[in-house]
């Protein structure tokens, strides 16, 4: 099972967050105090690897203690939403139900502990409509009067006819209860003759009508497939584990034995020491070492009813041998760690080495270019967090480590920025067998070539925390306005870092058109179509004030201002003048539109792609509808008004952001098929485009 996206409420300061999507790598940006640890918390507390205990007097809205502390079992606290992948077919099965109905399922917990199931493509069906029923027995009416019959048939066809006829006259409401439909099955099974031919043309046809009122009925009693039977256990048991991680948990080179092993029997402490006593924890979990133990085998000679007494040489030689013992158990956990970190790690060659000395414990680091030990403490703060993060990470996601998904709150704080962005690469690839969502306030931590991955935090007026997608969102509380400012600095950052590398920035107006042009940028240099002598990166403006600031940071390294590309709707048209009457007044041709590269006015970014793929793709997110997209969507009108015609049509409420994760679909879609995928058309015109984003550049 695959987590997809996670809801919190009534947890610390989040009231009711909203629907946060989850990608392979989620990183939730907003400044410090803006709630982005009691996103990550909850989360973990739905199914943590090890520890995660719900706690009252912390986890509990102040606001709403009395009546939490009253009622925990009132109050969900995390609902999260989960692809059935590995055991869809079981659940479908033990339900009683279609593999479409389970595919996703939400899964919430509540304060008490409790956990409840639901399906969302479920749909509880407590009676049928009665016109649908007459149009049932009609047909079969019709089928049974056009049938060739047999000879000792002859006198039960007309009968069998009126029979239904008259059973579809006795209902006037709108719809039939099940009891009502079990007592229609009866009327026309007994119409039926209690032998019939083994050749009989019109009984099957009867049968059949039964076998569909009896589906329907099965239908309307079925409960809902997180009712039944053990499928809640089947689930809850299959969720992946969550580790989480702060910087809290940092090891010290120098440990205290007797505090660690008092605070590791403790669940009073607060939250930095108990960060420290689990990483410990784990610590010595991981090289086989209790520090009880340790602290045991390094006691020197003590009678404490004789104080003077020396000890005698049994005495002399059993602590000798525990100390050695001690000894070989250190140096064993070093070399441990020192193999399998050196697995993971691949940034440089590192040694540990553990000591022990009475009642202190310490951590020595040297590597192949520096050999001389030097204590934990005293070696880089990136080391000490990657080590400790390390240890949380393998030890408590155990042996489900493939299926684990990684919390990790302010990961990298301390690092050099050069060293955040190689993060940011490392959690890339770790993301391939584990999930990360990660917050963060730092730029460096933030792709700009991957903002559909970035959720920003704020704080709402009425003070809790909410979460959007929505980068260019635009806080009622003026004091948090800051919220967006690692987003901004890290486009910034990219276009900076693009004018020295000597890209060429082309600006857009938000994040599905970066995502679209991302991916066709891809598309056409891996298949050769397009050699650009620049890097092309598409930063997103937002809106027309927006991209006048963009174009005005860029402006400088070239004569030229950057180019833009704006769609061909009403908004794009507005932004598009607006450029060119002011910034853009002597270089007019470097602002495009979709609508020059589309033979049909109000095109949008979207319709650059063949319709077919983008309406399967919406299929697959609107799984509801009757009418499917894929049925009736038309190529030569624009792809947006047809979504939302089709939507109003079909009663569907389209998500806030639809449109960015239908990007985010397609470009994952697009680049895991290739350019082979598409036809010819759509690839002239994705060259079409790109010259022109590369015309007259040096």
């Amino acid at each position: 099972m695959k987590l997809t996206r996670f809801k919190v409420t009534n947890f610390r300061s989040v009231d009711d967050s909203d629907w946060i999507e989850v990608d392979d790598v989620t990183a939730l940006i907003g400044v410090n105090e803006s709630g982005k640890t009691n996103l990550l918390l909850p989360l973990w507390k739905l199914n943590p690897a090890r520890d995660g205990e719900i706690q009252q007097t912390s986890d509990f809205p102040k606001k709403m203690f009395g009546e939490i502390r009253a009622k925990p079992a009132d109050y969900p606290f995390v609902t999260a939403e989960f692809t059935t992948d590995g055991v869809t077919d079981r659940i479908a099965r033990m339900a009683g139900v279609t593999l479409d109905v389970v595919r996703i399922v939400q899964v919430t917990r509540f304060f008490d502990g409790h956990y409840h199931v639901t399906f969302p493509e479920y749909k509880l069906e407590t009676a049928v409509a009665t016109q649908w029923v007459k149009e049932q027995l009609s047909s079969t009416a019709e089928k049974v009067g056009r049938a060739s019959v047999l000879r000792q048939e002859v006198n039960i066809q007309q009968p069998l006819i009126d029979g239904i006829s008259q059973a579809a006259a006795r209902f006037f409401h709108e719809e039939m209860s099940s009891e009502e439909l079990s007592g229609l099955c009866d009327q026309i099974e007994a119409l039926l003759p209690d032998k019939p031919a083994k050749t009989s043309k019109i009984v099957p046809v009867v049968e059949q009508l039964l076998e569909v009122l009896e589906t329907r009925i099965q239908r309307i009693n079925t409960p809902n497939p997180g009712d039944k039977g053990d499928v809640a256990g089947i689930v809850i048991s299959s969720i992946p584990k969550f580790v989480y991680y702060s910087n809290y948990g940092n090891l010290d080179s120098e440990i205290y034995l007797p505090h660690v092993v008092e605070n590791l029997k403790r669940n009073d402490l607060g939250a930095k020491e108990a960060a420290k006593a689990r990483t410990l924890r784990v610590l010595f979990s991981f090289v086989d070492l209790e520090a009880e133990e340790i602290l045991q085998l390094g006691k020197d000679f003590h009678d404490e009813n004789d104080p003077s007494r020396e000890p005698t040489e049994e005495e002399i030689e059993r602590i000798n041998e525990a100390k050695q013992t001690r000894s070989i158990l250190l140096q064993s956990a070093g070399s441990k760690l020192t193999e399998k970190f050196r697995e993971w790690w691949r940034q440089g060659d590192y040694r540990f080495r553990f000591e022990a000395d009475g009642n202190h414990f310490r951590i020595w680091v040297s590597d192949v270019l520096r050999s001389t030990e030097v204590e934990l403490e005293n070696r880089s703060s990136g080391l000490q967090w990657f080590l400790s993060f390390y240890l949380v990470f393998l030890v408590e996601s155990s042996d489900q480590h493939e299926n684990a998904t990684l919390l990790l709150d302010e990961p990298g704080l301390s690092l050099h920025p050069l060293a955040q962005r190689d993060l940011s690469a490392f959690f890339e690839s770790l993301s391939k067998s584990n999930p990360i969502i990660y917050t963060s306030h730092s730029p460096f931590l933030v792709d700009a070539d991957r903002l559909e991955r970035a959720r920003k935090v704020y704080v709402a007026e009425n003070g809790t925390t909410k979460a959007t997608p929505d980068l260019r969102h635009s806080e009622d509380h003026s004091t948090q306005a800051g919220a967006a400012y690692a987003v901004y600095s890290a486009l910034n950052l990219s276009v900076a870092e693009s004018l020295l590398l000597g890209c060429q920035p082309i600006i857009v107006e938000g994040t599905s058109d970066q995502l679209y042009l991302t991916a066709i940028k891809a598309l056409l240099v891996s298949g050769g179509k397009i050699t650009p002598g620049r890097e092309l990166v598409f930063p997103p403006s937002g809106g027309a004030k927006t991209a006048r600031t963009v174009a005005s940071i860029l402006t400088g390294r070239d004569e030229n201002l950057p180019m833009v590309l704006f769609d061909a709707d009403d908004r794009g048209k507005q932004m598009a003048k607006s450029l060119k009457d002011n910034l853009y007044a002597d270089q007019q041709d470097r602002v495009l539109s979709v609508g020059d590269f589309v033979a049909y006015d109000n095109a949008e970014i979207e319709d650059l792609f063949p319709f077919e793929i983008l309406a399967e793709e919406m299929d697959r997110m609107e799984r509801q509808p009757e009418t499917r997209l894929a049925e009736i969507i038309r190529p030569g009108h624009p792809f947006v008004g047809q979504v939302e015609a089709w939507a109003d049509d079909q009663s569907i409420t389209l998500r806030k952001f639809w449109k960015v994760e239908l990007a985010k679909r397609i470009k994952h879609q697009a680049l895991a098929k290739g350019i082979d995928s598409f036809g010819a058309e759509d690839v002239d015109r994705w060259v079409h485009i790109f010259n022109a984003f590369t015309k007259n550049e040096p």
